[in-house]
């Protein structure tokens, strides 16, 4: 049982966090006259504060901190040299690290980089697949293109974990797969505990979140344009490449954040389908707030990661700013 408390600190930027959104709602009454149609934003913004930015405000405090409260950046030294603490301590002691053999430890930055790999593969692969599918959705005549859209979004009604336990069933050496393999005399498929389960798992997880913005923003081209650009003697590669797809950018770019960070983030596909042997950063994360108890190497951690989710998300602002393949 872990005997870690919130400090006085934490306590305080949760209590600002609600003094903050007090602050708020009065200027909003005071801006507004009472009562209006955007009130009903308010339990939004309400969740925003309580759920996202008081969260965040904690993570950047341990983050900034040590055990003691003290202000710190080692968290952040940590992740550039892992043997940081372990390098401070013998030169406190007098030794020198170097003569001892203790190089650069570069675990955690092996594995941001191999989870952006990783990360990077998944989209590769959810955009090649996703698009010519919600293409083919998106067809006026394609009648099936409704029902395929359900058929896309029913397994995300299933929780995250029992869909990523049910491949690891399909999977395993004496799973359901390898088990039709053996009765058709066919070699088995041992790819569990391989990267390459990982990114079945990912792109499988994650590929509804690419098909749904691109089908989005195709279901609003235009006919009319499609129309003049056949009209103006343009065969169908020439009307794809200059017209549906500059017209359908919005939706990649949207779907390719919606891919990248879930990928980039994710612990539980490579702990069940990577069998704890591939780790990702999310799984360096976890560790350290759930094994080793330490939150503020974690916080760190996870500060660092949100440096490159703030980055997809200004990429996303600038390719859709009017939020045309953001939601269905």
């Amino acid at each position: 049982m872990s005997n870690l408390q919130v400090p006085a600190w934490g306590t305080w930027v949760m209590l600002v966090g609600f003094v903050a959104f007090i602050v708020l709602l009065v200027i909003y009454f005071k801006r507004n006259h009472g009562l209006k149609r955007p009130i009903f934003s308010s339990p939004y913004t309400l969740w925003i504060i309580v759920f996202t930015i008081v969260p965040c405000l904690l993570i950047a405090y341990y983050a900034f901190t040590d055990v003691n409260g003290a202000f710190t950046l080692d968290n952040f030294k940590n992740f550039w040299d892992s043997n940081y603490d372990m390098n401070k301590e013998l030169i406190a002691m007098g030794f020198n690290p170097a003569d001892m053999g203790f190089a650069r430890g570069t675990v955690n930055v092996d594995t941001l980089g191999y989870s952006l790999w990783m990360a990077f593969l998944c989209t590769v692969i959810c955009l090649v697949l996703g698009y010519p599918t919600a293409h083919i959705m998106a067809e006026r005549d394609f009648k099936l293109g409704p029902t395929l859209v359900v058929l896309f979004v029913i397994p995300m009604w299933m929780n995250f974990l029992l869909r990523t336990l049910a491949w690891q069933t399909l999977l395993e050496k004496s799973g359901v797969i390898n088990q039709v393999l053996g009765f058709l005399h066919l070699p088995a498929l041992e790819i569990i505990n391989t990267p390459y389960a990982i990114i079945l798992g990912m792109v499988y997880n994650f590929l509804p979140f690419m098909i749904l913005p691109i089908y989005n923003v195709l279901c609003k081209i235009d006919p009319n344009v499609i129309n003049a650009a056949k009209d103006l003697g343009a065969n169908n590669f020439k009307t794809f490449i200059k017209v549906t797809l500059p017209l359908s950018v919005p939706g990649i770019i949207s779907g390719i954040t919606m891919v990248f960070v879930p990928a980039l983030t994710t612990f539980i596909i490579s702990n069940l389908l990577g069998g704890s042997k591939i780790l990702l950063i999310g799984n360096v994360i976890e560790q350290e707030f759930l094994q080793a108890n330490n939150w503020h190497l974690g916080s760190g951690l996870s500060m660092v990661l949100m440096i490159f989710i703030v980055i997809s998300m200004i990429i996303t602002a600038i390719f859709d700013k009017d939020g045309e393949g953001s939601a269905l």
